[in-house]
C-alpha cells in the first residue's frame, strides 16, 4: 500500500513539476488512462475492494490485542526498576579494545 502511494505521489509530482511541457503531460495521462482501463487492473482493484473490510478487521484485531498486551505488561512492571549500564572499556581508536 505504501509503495503504491509513493508511486502515485511520485507520478503526480513528476507531472506537476515536469518541464517537458504539455506533450509529455499528455503522454503520461494517456498511459495512466490505458493502465486504468486495463481489465487486469480493474479486476485487481475489485479484489482489493472486496478484501479491504476483512483486512481492516484483522488489523483492528491485532492492534487491539497488542494494545491490551502493552497495557497489561505496563501495570505489572511498575515496581521494577532498570538500572542503566555504562561501558567503560577503553578503546585504541580502532574500535577494538587494547590487547
Amino acid at each position: 500500500m505504501r509503495k503504491m502511494t509513493a508511486l502515485i505521489a511520485g507520478g503526480v509530482g513528476y507531472v506537476l513539476g515536469s518541464r517537458a511541457g504539455r506533450e509529455r503531460y499528455e503522454q503520461i495521462r494517456s498511459a495512466a488512462l490505458q493502465l486504468k482501463s486495463n481489465p487486469k487492473v480493474q479486476q485487481a482493484a475489485e479484489v482489493a475492494k472486496e478484501k479491504a473490510p476483512v483486512i481492516k478487521d484483522k488489523v483492528s484485531g491485532v492492534a487491539d490485542s497488542a494494545t491490551s498486551k502493552v497495557k497489561g505488561s505496563s501495570s505489572d512492571d511498575q515496581s521494577t526498576t532498570v538500572e542503566p549500564t555504562v561501558d567503560t572499556t577503553v578503546t585504541t581508536g580502532t574500535g577494538y579494545p587494547p590487547a
